[in-house]
């Protein structure tokens, strides 16, 4: 059956790499079309002068021990395991997250503390309304006060739109399992039951950035046999009985077409319905145009300083800011420098593609970033050196305006037109998920290929705190465990974007280990 197969896989991010190197291991043909000059999608590497930076701060942490050990087999020893240090600034302090009770209190103030546990307290004994929205779901977890000074202004800051608007779903997935007394509870107590979960301290990460893991990747796809073409950008699918016929890349001066007779994707469903040829028809259209996703730009700041902040990254609730979180990469791994006694900041940014910051000139951009990092107190305009711009588009799937009948529309027609057309990764399911999530689609997509007859979609649909592991044998020695999520993605109070690679499977049960 193999030598009958001919699998295209658009494009070269953690699904698109994880699909092509499964396939080529087990000697089916494939080839990995890419838009962009780079391979890893958002989870790249950028070097600018020798300065290494991450496109939101990528943790490697997963559940399933496939993925584990691919990474390692790609890393080896570049595979660092690195200790874990956030907090949130709010109100010109920091606070530590995980919460630190004692902290918190010292932070707020007894009265602020008193009107949160009141608060808390009569959200759990209080009546409460469905929980359709992202706001009412984190009311009746943490009290309205936590809400607001803990949630709503950096949700809001992320997502570009109101809590009210963002559906109670994407909660369940980002915090779900942890409320004002779990936190509580794990910060002042050492969990003794062995069904209890523990919030994450340590994380892996590539010797010199996530970009490392999909480079080496690609080098030995190639050495597999399996082209890794750039600069390839999908055009047009044509397709007809039976499904898929062929991709088209470039434009009319260079068009090149790829036969197959299996095809997988990672490019984003607004993309892939609109380049349908035939057309879709006018309700599938509907639902792909209609799906939405949050942009993102980091200003990267060179700083003539050797130690800036002992944190991995920062998360800021303060309003008078635009900059939504900060990367230390210096404290990801000290390659990501090339001088010990510098640091490289990173300035992340929120938007849409027709916001003006986002079309802002980049020197514009650095200046911003200068101003808001010396207004938050972390550094002075005169040691900041140098500074560079990186726009992501379509960084974060938004769950927002029936979302969820929109894929539902659009995955309906997929599988019941195109049968061998297989949807992987974060915007090609517009799933919110992390790398390892991506990376499991796809190897479950590779294995259908090849015969199996496993369900995408039933992957990650059990929400779970992503910050939080389930440990069957306290005594036992741990395995080793990182994670990416771009830094956080919600392992923070405020569920905002993140880059982790935690998951869980939903059609499987995992085994301990």
């Amino acid at each position: 059956m193999k030598d009958e197969k001919r699998v295209v896989i658009i494009g070269a991010g953690p699904a698109g790499l994880t699909a092509a190197y499964i396939l080529s291991k087990q000697g089916a043909p494939a080839i990995v079309l890419e838009a962009d000059q780079t391979v890893g999608g958002i989870a790249r590497t950028v070097n600018y002068r020798g300065y290494l930076f991450d496109i939101g701060g990528h943790r490697f942490f997963t559940k399933w021990d496939e993925v584990e050990s691919l990474w390692h087999e790609i890393l080896g020893d570049r595979f660092l395991e690195r200790p874990r240090l956030s907090r949130i600034y709010y109100r010109n302090r920091f606070f530590f997250y995980p919460l630190r009770p004692k902290d918190a209190l010292l932070g707020l103030g007894p009265a602020e503390t008193l009107r949160m546990l009141s608060s808390y307290l009569w959200a759990r004994i209080g009546s409460k309304q469905p929980e359709t929205n992202l706001e009412q779901w984190v009311t009746h977890r943490f009290g309205r006060r936590l809400y607001e000074v803990f949630f709503k202004t950096y949700t809001e800051k992320v997502w570009g739109v109101p809590c009210t608007e963002i559906s109670a779903e994407w909660a369940a997935q980002r915090i779900k399992g942890l409320s004002l007394g779990t936190a509580i509870r794990n910060a002042l107590v050492k969990p003794k039951n062995s069904n209890v979960k523990t919030l994450i301290d340590r994380f892996h990460y590539p010797e010199r950035g996530p970009g490392q893991m999909w480079e080496m990747m690609t080098e030995r796809l190639r050495g597999l046999g399996c082209p890794v073409l750039l600069g390839r950008k999908v055009a047009r699918i044509r397709h007809g009985a039976g499904g898929v016929k062929e991709l088209v890349t470039g434009g009319k001066d260079g068009e090149e077409r790829f036969e197959g007779s299996d095809f997988i994707s990672s490019m984003p469903i607004r993309e892939l319905v609109a380049a349908l040829d035939p057309p879709a028809p006018e309700q599938v259209r509907e639902a792909a145009s209609g799906l939405r996703y949050r942009d993102f730009l980091i200003v990267s700041l060179v700083l003539n300083r050797k130690e800036v902040m002992p944190d991995n990254w920062v998360y800021v609730h303060e309003p008078k800011v635009k900059v939504g979180r900060i990367q230390n990469f210096k404290n990801w791994s000290p390659a990501m420098v090339p001088d010990a006694n510098k640091t490289c900041l990173g300035m992340e940014y929120f938007v849409f593609e027709n916001d003006a910051l986002w079309s802002w000139p980049d020197g514009n951009l650095v200046e911003l970033a200068k101003r808001e990092i010396a207004q938050l107190g972390l550094a002075n305009p005169e040691e900041i050196e140098d500074g560079t711009v990186v726009r992501m588009p379509k960084a974060y799937p938004m769950y927002h305006d029936r979302w969820t009948e929109r894929v539902e529309t659009v995955r309906a027609y997929v599988e019941r037109s195109l049968p061998n057309l297989q949807l992987v990764g974060r915007n090609g399911m517009h799933k919110y998920n992390n790398q390892d999530h991506s990376m499991m689609t796809a190897m479950r997509a590779a294995e259908n290929v090849l015969g199996a007859k496993h369900d995408l979609w039933a992957i990650n649909t059990e929400a779970e705190y992503h910050e939080e592991r389930r440990e069957t044998n306290p005594s036992a020695k741990p395995r080793p465990s990182g994670r990416p999520d771009r830094a956080a993605e919600a392992d923070q109070l405020s569920p905002g974007p993140s880059h982790d690679t935690k998951a869980r499977e939903g059609h499987e049960e995992r085994k301990p280990a």
